[in-house]
């Protein structure tokens, strides 16, 4: 695989603006190798600045190596304590969160963590990509689905999720079921999803959209089985073919697909479980040209010994290409598994390294 070098001008590559601001955020996306020393390090690095004509730049650790340079011991050592640290913050934080009935003062968790709220919101949704906040609207969101999903009554949900009253848990279903309760559990019973199915280089694809926005983007060989699975998760939404002002929306995606370098804009109807969507959050901020692994994924979600489970919520992912899952590889570098098909995600990195 390429590396993400490019011919540009070091000090215009966005990759450098993130060295000079030693962004933690971008730990993962890259690593900069410095000629004169022969070592590589993470972006977020201590160690003393290289002059940008002695920069390169690489996808993964892996791929420095192979280039001949070694790791940085210094940095390496005070980034992995610093990342070590904020893990185990986030994850006390975070099961201090789930096991609340209702959501901490953002001081109080600050206060636990011994860091100033500030610091604290900076540290949480750097590592989960929410905010303390929207976490505790994830968990809800999770209690609900499984409470509905297992044939619970509507009373019951709400108040195993923690709401004191029906009137704050209707204000709320919306945002976290993206339709009535009642109609969750029914399967999206009573919900219109619009859809289309088109041809793209990847093979055929298929687009859905809610009242919420796009809650599918599928890819396959068989059409057929792409509606098919539109149907299976939607057992009992009013499925409704596309109009011609719909087919503008299967287009741009289209267009994305075949040029991601063009971007896509749109509303996403996004359902999954807390872990899931704090996955979910985390893929959309690899940048397109970038890789992460699963471990590196895991770490920045506060959960580095969970890359089973990221693995399995990147499966779960029903948006193609608007949740970017084809950008997780193995530490290796190396391409894994991938819903639609290993070839397709190939073709993807492909194009969004040139």
């Amino acid at each position: 695989m390429k590396t993400l070098s490019t011919t540009l001008n070091i000090e215009d590559d966005p990759r450098w603006a993130a060295v000079i601001a030693r962004d933690p955020r971008a730990d993962g996306q890259f690593v900069y190798a410095v000629k004169t020393t022969g070592i590589y390090c993470r972006p977020s690095s201590l160690a003393r600045l290289p002059k940008p004509q002695n920069v390169e730049f690489f996808n993964t650790a892996e791929q420095a190596e192979a280039a001949g340079y070694r790791p940085s011991k210094r940095a390496g050592k005070d980034q992995s304590e610093v990342a070590a640290q904020h893990a185990a913050i986030v994850a006390t934080a975070c099961r201090q969160i789930e096991s609340a009935e209702t959501l901490p003062a953002l001081n109080q968790l600050a206060e636990t963590a011994r860091l100033s709220p500030f610091h604290f919101h900076r540290i949480f949704k750097a590592a989960t990509g929410l905010t303390p906040k929207g976490y505790a609207a994830a968990q809800r969101s999770r209690k609900v689905r499984e409470r509905l999903a297992d044939g619970g009554s509507v009373t019951d949900a709400l108040y195993d999720a923690g709401f004191n009253s029906n009137s704050r848990f209707y204000e709320a279903a919306d945002q976290l079921l993206g339709m009535k309760p009642g109609d969750y559990r029914a399967a999206g019973q009573n919900n219109d999803i619009r859809f289309a199915v088109g041809q793209c280089s990847l093979g055929a694809i298929l687009v859905a959209q809610s009242e919420r926005g796009v809650c599918a983007i599928l890819l396959g060989d068989d059409p057929h089985q792409l509606v098919c699975d539109l149907q299976d998760q939607f057992r009992k939404a009013n499925l409704i073919g596309a109009d011609d002002g719909f087919e503008q929306l299967i287009a741009k995606v289209v267009g994305f697909v075949e040029a991601p370098a063009i971007g896509l804009d749109l509303p996403l109807d996004v359902r999954g479980t807390a872990f899931q969507e704090r996955v979910w959050q985390a893929l959309r901020e690899i940048p397109a040209g970038s890789t992460a692994s699963y471990a590196d994924i895991a770490q920045r979600i506060g959960a580095p010994t969970s890359m089973r489970a990221v693995a399995q919520a990147c499966g779960a992912n029903r948006l193609a290409v608007a949740i970017p899952c084809h950008r997780v590889v193995r530490s290796d570098g190396n391409l894994s598994g991938y819903r639609w098909g290993v070839e397709r995600k190939r073709q993807l990195l492909e194009r969004e390294l040139t």
